[in-house]
């Protein structure tokens, strides 16, 4: 004979199960995803940061480290043949629109190119052209995406690779 009470505590003990399966998933995730951002930005600047003052591809003047003083920026480092991001690049595009966002498009091509590129994706961020990789390799960059967040004239956050448009939020809410 089945005890009645018992059936109705496997339900809860599975949800329970699983609930503590998908936190420990997530929090491995999140120690992994942590330590290989540590281990590619090792070469990256984290306190001497570099100027990066000049025109971006719509005319418009920008200076990094006067522009951060009021309000973090997302600093996106890409490129138009980097497949990763083809999925991060919208999510840049949708920050930028409630947020600070300057884009450095690395070895993309001309001007004339790298503006129908953007007009065809639809994104509306603003993006300096590093035709030949120079801005990059100032910065350290060896793996894009990479995306910094400036605050007050200073790096308060990198992340490489694919990264969520939630990551990038709280990265911005808590710099």
């Amino acid at each position: 004979m089945v005890n009645k009470g018992m059936e109705k505590d496997k339900p809860k003990t599975k949800v329970v199960r699983w609930m503590k399966e998908i936190l420990t998933f997530t929090l491995i995730v999140t120690v992994l995803s942590l330590a290989i951002d540590a281990w590619r930005s090792r070469e990256m600047p984290s306190t001497n940061m570099p100027s990066l003052s000049m025109s971006t591809l719509e005319g418009d003047w920008v200076d990094i480290k006067k522009m951060s003083q009021d309000k973090p920026i997302l600093l996106y480092f890409w490129a138009t043949w980097c497949s990763v991001c083809n999925f991060v690049s919208p999510s840049v595009n949708w920050l930028s629109e409630s947020h600070q966002v300057i884009s450095v498009a690395l070895s993309s091509g001309d001007d004339r190119r790298l503006g129908q590129f953007m007009a065809y994706k639809e994104y509306d961020f603003p993006v300096i052209n590093d035709p030949k990789g120079n801005i990059g390799q100032t910065w350290n960059i060896t793996v894009i995406p990479s995306i910094f967040i400036v605050k007050n004239g200073e790096i308060s956050s990198i992340t490489t690779g694919f990264t969520t448009p939630m990551g990038m939020w709280l990265r911005l809410y808590f710099s």
